[in-house]
């Protein structure tokens, strides 16, 4: 599973790293990291990181190679 995260949306709520700490990181108060290749075994973690997301800002599979929703 790819995940793609839209930085120029993402406002640094960082529900993503509550829900997915191995894959998503705060760098600072509002830079996130993120590994795009994402673990077999942190794939539900990472769905609902995306589905957590205020603003929408985060990709998940399909998705990503589908470019913006």
């Amino acid at each position: 599973m790819r995940v793609v995260v839209d930085l120029t949306r993402c406002q640094g709520y960082a529900q993503c790293v509550f829900l997915a700490p191995d894959v998503f990181q705060l760098h600072g108060e509002e830079a996130l990291l993120y590994d795009p290749a994402v673990p077999e075994a942190q794939y539900e973690r990472v769905r609902q990181a995306a589905a957590a997301c205020p603003v929408q800002a985060i990709l998940v599979g399909e998705e990503v190679s589908a470019g913006v929703r």
